[in-house]
């Protein structure tokens, strides 16, 4: 995953704004510093939505013994994760990192009170999840904290899974995605597609700025089948400056949406597609021979 906005200084990648260097800091105190003030907000949004997604796939009887695991793509420091699986909202983790007590903490001091802080927090429906971002640093301190139970820094824009992640997919059903859509691509999605081995399910969070037909026809490809309702969106953050706000509704544009009332507004926006295995395809091709 190339430049997933998870790991080099800022700076434009087609007009949108990049915050590369705070996810190759030890810890997420400088990732919320910075995105605070930008009310960044779409894993507060994706909370409910991957939480209920994950009941529903853990539901599924796919006869094979242990829960399936969530993987988070382009995971970061854990924010999904820790969303999921913990009683804690975006709003009390920005305050946490952001707080002077804790910019006052050294590393280790701050990870030995964040693996406190999450594990008296873990909700008893938890499942696994694995976390697969190129940002070294920001998965291990996931991992250390007790946030992430695999953790994965393979580049699948440039190659194919390790032995590690291979062995990893075949307990994956279900995986999810909250703004990785503009920094990688469809490439991504067919190596893991192609190394998993229970049903897996994709609940994605994209912004409007990009098209996410490329990974449509992918998971078609792999036997999903997408749903989104683009009639409702989900904002991500405020733009940087202006020039991100005319890159952002000339894009939007571009795709056939309308910006009123969201990008013009001065947000990005996403939409969430949900993809799941197309069980009627499947067994009418049965059915017909294919």
């Amino acid at each position: 995953m190339v430049g997933t906005g998870c790991g080099g200084s800022d700076g434009v990648a087609g007009g949108k704004s990049r915050f590369d260097d705070i996810y190759d800091r030890p810890d997420p105190r400088a990732y919320f510093r910075r995105l605070a003030p930008l009310e960044y907000e779409i894993p507060h949004h994706a909370q409910p939505v991957f939480r209920q997604v994950a009941t529903e796939r853990a539901a599924l009887d796919d006869g094979r013994p242990h829960t399936p695991a969530v993987l988070d793509v382009c995971c970061s420091y854990g924010i999904n994760a820790a969303l999921l699986n913990h009683d804690v909202t975006l709003a009390e983790m920005c305050e946490r990192y952001t707080s002077s007590a804790c910019q006052a903490m050294s590393r280790a001091e701050l990870a030995r009170q964040d693996k406190e802080f999450y594990a008296e927090r873990r909700r008893p429906d938890a499942v696994p999840v694995f976390g697969l971002d190129v940002a070294a640093p920001a998965v291990h301190y996931a991992i250390e904290v007790g946030l992430l139970d695999a953790a994965f820094t393979d580049d699948l824009e440039q190659g194919s899974p390790s032995p590690r992640l291979s062995r990893a997919l075949a307990e994956v059903g279900l995986i999810t995605l909250t703004g990785g859509g503009s920094y990688i691509t469809a490439r991504t999605f067919t190596e893991l597609l192609d190394g998993v081995s229970r049903p897996v399910w994709v609940s994605a969070f994209v912004l409007r700025t990009v098209s996410y037909h490329p990974f449509v026809r992918t998971l078609a490809a792999h036997g999903l089948r997408t749903t989104v309702d683009v009639s409702r969106t989900y904002p991500q953050r405020l733009f940087t400056d202006e020039r991100e706000r005319q890159y952002a509704i000339a894009a939007v544009r571009a795709l056939g949406g309308d910006p009123a009332g969201r990008e013009e507004a001065g947000r990005f926006h996403t939409l969430h597609y949900e993809s799941r295995p197309d069980w009627e395809r499947r067994d009418r091709c049965l059915a017909e021979g294919l």
